[in-house]
């Protein structure tokens, strides 16, 4: 496969040859692939029960760990008071749950985006879905609705992140058939217009409060989760995820350029749509309930394939758990660095993420050099 790669500026970065060295021996990148999924599990596992456990009132890991068994098996004696209980189980765990499921989702949704641009530093960002449901959103917060009570925000975000993919994807299409570049550049354009109606509808709100609201919203929580928030995109999240794995040989050949991937049987333009589509609807599916939540989709997935290699068979399900680690330890310190004060999460993952990415630039020159 890699033979018959035809050179580009974007070949050229670690995507495309993280693929090509992968392909070049399979057989430990599994092994090595399985074990850092399981260090990523026994991680998050960790960092959820201290993240659940933590906060104004802290909670004893033991009675976080009794607390979780009891009210999941049944089983157990109970000796904590109703107020640990409540907090553990009604208010913490959907919190930590929702950051697990918004962190694997972004970073699945990051994966897609930068194997159908064939650009380690593409993001959802670039396809303009976020900034869709974020117009959505601050327009029913600046505005107000009524008219689907407390699921007014979720539904107009969603529903703005469908259609500002729908315009982007017009827009590629009418742009030519070499839809990925005219697609992304749609993104971006598409993207900019979005984010100056949001300026806009800022500038319409009638009371600080609104404002205050809304620009916490633009800058990410997970703090509203609660129980019934989480089937739909934790539903959403699955299925994807699922489907990009089992779609991993078609991303990887996406990664070695439209003459390599027809070769092999892919046709590249009708892949990068559904990829594109599938990615769309996992971001705006979870920024609608979180708000938009920037770095994660960047740096994770880039992080995990210098770490692993590139074939997403492997990358997919470490970037998930990788990308649902970063966001719990992230959600975490927003609301424990200037407790009682709670920092929109958004504000944590950038100031981790740029750093962050910043070392793995440096770390890919070094490599590459």
């Amino acid at each position: 496969m890699t033979s018959a790669a035809s050179p580009s500026p974007m070949d050229t970065g670690p995507v495309g040859t993280g693929v090509a060295a992968d392909q070049a021996g399979p057989g430990p990148g599994v092994g090595r692939g399985v074990a850092a999924c399981a260090v990523l599990a026994v991680a998050l596992a960790v960092a959820g029960l201290a993240s659940v456990g933590s906060g104004q009132v802290p909670v004893p890991l033991d009675t976080v760990a009794s607390v979780l068994v009891y009210r999941l098996t049944g089983w157990g004696e109970v000796n904590w008071d109703a107020t640990a209980e409540d907090i553990v189980f009604n208010l913490r765990l959907p919190r930590v749950l929702l950051a697990m499921i918004v962190g694997a989702a972004l970073a699945v949704a990051g994966t897609l985006v930068q194997a159908i641009a064939r650009n380690p530093l593409a993001d959802p960002y670039l396809l303009g879905v976020s900034q869709g449901a974020s117009v959505g959103a601050v327009a029913v917060i600046v505005l107000g609705s009524a008219a689907f009570g407390v699921t007014s925000t979720s539904l107009a975000a969603v529903l703005g992140a469908a259609v500002a993919f729908a315009v982007v994807a017009a827009l590629g299409r009418a742009a030519g058939p070499d839809s990925v570049t005219r697609l992304l550049l749609a993104g971006v354009a598409v993207g900019y217009a979005l984010q100056a109606v949001v300026n806009f509808l800022l500038l319409l709100a009638d009371n600080p409060a609104k404002t205050s609201s809304a620009l916490f919203w633009l800058a990410g929580s997970v703090g509203a989760a609660r129980w019934p928030m989480l089937a739909l995109p934790a539903a959403v999240t699955l299925v994807i995820a699922v489907v990009a794995v089992l779609a991993g040989q078609r991303l990887d050949a996406l990664l070695l350029g439209d003459e390599t991937a027809t070769s092999l049987g892919v046709r590249p333009q009708v892949a990068r749509g559904v990829f594109a589509t599938l990615a769309a609807v996992l971001t705006g599916t979870v920024v609608a309930v979180s708000g938009a939540i920037g770095f994660v989709g960047l740096v994770v997935p880039h992080a995990v394939r210098l770490a692993l290699g590139a074939a997403h068979r492997r990358l997919l399900p470490a970037a998930a758990l990788a990308g649902a680690l970063f966001l719990v330890v992230a959600d975490l310190l927003a609301r424990t660095v200037l407790a009682p004060r709670e920092l929109p999460i958004g504000v944590v993952t950038g100031v981790v993420g740029a750093p962050v990415l910043a070392a793995l630039l440096v770390r890919r020159r070094g490599r590459a050099g």
